[in-house]
């Protein structure tokens, strides 16, 4: 439990709330309801583990913060209740209400218990990605995505880091759950495009397009875009981002709409694929754009819009 001060209201109850619910308690000490339902509150905290933060607020100590929640609801009473979620004030309750009623009104904003673990499983993985803990990294998606399968973006980071580290067949298994997602999730459509290239570069022993032969057909005919489409293909299976998006470039220089956009998507799909995990900020802040695909971006709207 956090008491909030005018000090901390922005450290521990806006960007407290970027990673963790948090649930503020406008009371008073002269106030009746308001000491009936602190107990119940700190009670539900414990029993949700973590799942939202409650901080309490005194309203005649902090009278700034109080009335502007006040007039922003339309309350006059206390107590009263207003839930944070990623820095923003969004929802909220009157008196002291049954415990039962407030489960319930948290169960609409908190994460649920596997969400909530395969969340921090999640932070955890990346924390040991920074650290060069690839396998560690690993077996926390896995789990994370085992506790909650329906956690997209731990399952975009799964199949994206089996693929990194080669292990194809894997991935392939791990997206198997998400195959018919992916004309309704564009990053998952971006893995299935990359796991296609992967295919494509090492198809049965003896069968294996090459850099060599796409580029002595572009060599002949600039305008031969299956020829810079195989070679962007085969780029991409090697994880050669840039060099893969270049040739799509050329592709697109020449025909925007070719092959019903295939180039075009194709692009978007590498950005998706190494563009890092988003870093939550406060609210009003913008988090930082990777340098290389902030570039790519602004090269695919050049051509597109040119």
């Amino acid at each position: 439990m956090i008491d909030i001060t005018l000090e901390n209201f922005q450290s521990e109850l806006i960007d407290g709330s970027m990673t963790t619910p948090v649930l503020l308690d406008i009371w008073a000490e002269w106030c009746g309801p308001c000491k009936q339902l602190g107990p119940v509150l700190e009670k539900l905290e414990t029993e949700y583990a973590g799942r939202f933060t409650l901080a309490k607020l005194d309203a005649d100590a902090v009278p700034q913060i109080s009335q502007q929640l006040s007039q922003m609801f339309g309350v006059r009473s206390i107590p009263f209740c207003v839930m944070f979620k990623d820095g923003q004030p969004v929802d909220g309750f009157v008196g002291a209400i049954p415990a039962a009623e407030i489960r319930t009104f948290l169960d609409k904003h908190v994460p649920g218990a596997d969400e909530a673990e395969a969340l921090a499983e999640e932070e955890s993985a990346q924390a040991a990605l920074a650290e060069g803990d690839t396998e560690g990294a690993l077996e926390k998606l896995q789990h994370a995505v085992a506790t909650d399968p329906a956690n997209d973006d731990a399952r975009f980071d799964y199949v994206k880091l089996l693929l990194q580290e080669g292990r194809t067949d894997d991935a392939k298994v791990a997206f198997a759950p998400v195959i018919a997602k992916t004309a309704l999730v564009r990053r998952f459509d971006s893995l299935q495009r990359w796991m296609g290239a992967i295919d494509f570069a090492a198809p049965p022993a003896g069968a294996a397009p090459s850099l060599a032969d796409a580029e002595a057909r572009i060599a002949a005919n600039k305008r031969d875009f299956e020829a810079r489409f195989d070679r962007a293909r085969l780029l991409m299976g090697a994880q050669r981002w840039t060099d893969a998006m270049d040739e799509l470039l050329d592709i697109l220089m020449r025909d925007k709409t070719w092959n019903e956009d295939l180039a075009r998507k194709t692009y978007i799909a590498i950005l998706d694929i190494i563009e890092p995990p988003k870093i939550k900020v406060a609210d009003g802040q913008i988090p930082p754009d990777d340098p290389t695909v902030a570039s790519y971006r602004r090269r695919l709207s050049s051509v597109v819009l040119s």
